[in-house]
């Protein structure tokens, strides 16, 4: 039996960047970019209008000059036409580009205007601006073209999407999604359509990593095995050789029907490690297929189950997602990719064995902005309601026995 962090040393070995595929820009949200992306030109790429107004030389008002002939107007998308009498204004609109000749725009709120009987418009300025280049936003101040806007390994949020679109990357290079078979085994599980004998329930937990799966970014399928092990023996080598990784609910224990690990070993699995010094899920069991799919052997109680995959199987779907490699994939800063923060411990807690423990907490910030973790009753790891109720898990060392509110450990959020 290993410990919690050896396990994620020999897990994190087996990460390896999934493969890249191009997709056109819209298709390309959430997944994870595998290229830079520069800026093609400078952002903004002209002198760009931040305000409805006139647009004039701060020269003149630095003469006393307060009124202005409006000489033309300029909208956004307009070719911007030179001012020709310096003593005269531009009306121009926010997002036109800022004609030559002028380098200052007065809002409207800022202005007073009259018509002589001839047609001709004149603005008076009512409120000097503090600065030449008020209200103008100037080329480049934002980024200079072939600066760096998106580095490879960021996931496309909104926001990377709009940037992308701005630098007309109307095709991206992203990693694939991993193809996960996600598999419930035992004769006790019956399909969520099917009214349950007093005996039997139904097969959440293939339900569950399913929906986990995919919202690690994952294309994820759901198959059922009965304890027979022949049907293991028959059904999972085409698993192993479709998708990615391959993650087992059940029969990884030590009870008469638990046949997964021999059976795996059979199918060409090699075992990595059986079995981990943690509380809920110690019979966890991982392998990877040589040269091909990873197998997470997951224990069946619903809490095992859901706890196991947020601390190893979900940073290795996030992993595999990024450009980089090594064992340091799992353990960086980021919640987001799957990695643990800080959170302060609400109340005493006390946990006698030599274990690993993770413990069930809801979470919310303190007054000092620190994360504050609480801990959330549960009645073992069958008890799946006590999930609804909890936003993570604490990850207690196996020394001390004692943790007194107040202590700073990791936390794993699923919420």
């Amino acid at each position: 039996m290993i410990s919690v962090e050896e396990a994620t040393r020999l897990v994190a070995t087996t990460i390896r960047p999934l493969s890249v595929e191009y997709l056109s820009l819209p298709l390309a949200a959430g997944r994870i970019l595998r290229e830079d992306l520069r800026a093609d030109r400078d952002f903004p790429p002209f002198n760009r209008v931040a305000m409805d107004g006139i647009a004039l030389r701060f020269e003149a008002l630095e003469s006393g000059q307060t009124e202005f002939l409006i000489e033309s107007t300029q909208f956004a998308g307009q070719l911007p036409t030179p001012l020709q009498n310096p003593e005269a204004a531009v009306e121009i609109m926010t997002g036109a580009a800022l004609p030559e000749g002028v380098d200052t725009v007065i809002r409207y709120e800022d202005l007073a205007f009259r018509t002589e009987e001839a047609g001709r418009r004149y603005a008076t300025v009512q409120a000097l601006p503090p600065r030449r280049g008020h209200n103008v936003h100037a080329r480049a101040a934002d980024r200079r073209q072939d600066d760096l806007l998106v580095p490879a390994g960021t996931r496309l949020e909104p926001a990377e999407v709009a940037v992308a679109a701005t630098v007309g990357a109307a095709t991206v290079a992203v990693t694939r999604r991993p193809r996960v078979a996600v598999v419930s085994t035992g004769d006790e599980l019956v399909p969520i359509t099917q009214q349950p004998a007093a005996h039997q329930i139904r097969r959440s937990n293939a339900l569950m990593l399913q929906a986990a799966a995919w919202q690690a970014g994952a294309e994820a399928e759901a198959f059922h095995f009965n304890d027979d092990p022949a049907a293991l023996r028959q059904g999972l080598p085409t698993l192993l050789e479709g998708y990615d990784a391959v993650i087992l609910s059940g029969g990884v224990s030590k009870g008469k029907a638990d046949f997964l690990p021999e059976i795996l070993r059979e199918v060409g699995v090699e075992q990595i490690f059986h079995e981990v010094q943690q509380r809920p899920g110690k019979p966890f069991w991982f392998g990877q297929q040589p040269g091909g799919a990873v197998v997470f052997a997951l224990p069946g109680n619903p809490v095992s189950t859901f706890v196991n995959f947020y601390r190893y199987a979900r940073p290795w779907l996030l992993a595999v997602q990024q450009p980089e490699l090594g064992e340091t994939a799992l353990a960086g800063a980021s919640a987001s990719h799957g990695n643990p923060v800080s959170a302060v411990l609400t109340e005493d807690v006390q946990f006698r064995p030599r274990l690993t423990h993770f413990l069930l907490i809801s979470l919310e910030p303190g007054p000092d902005g620190r994360l504050l973790a609480t801990p959330e009753r549960a009645g073992g790891s069958g008890d799946m309601a006590s999930l609804l109720t909890s936003a993570g898990f604490l990850e207690l060392p196996p020394e001390p026995e004692q943790f007194p509110a107040g202590s700073v450990l990791p936390a794993w959020r699923f919420r």
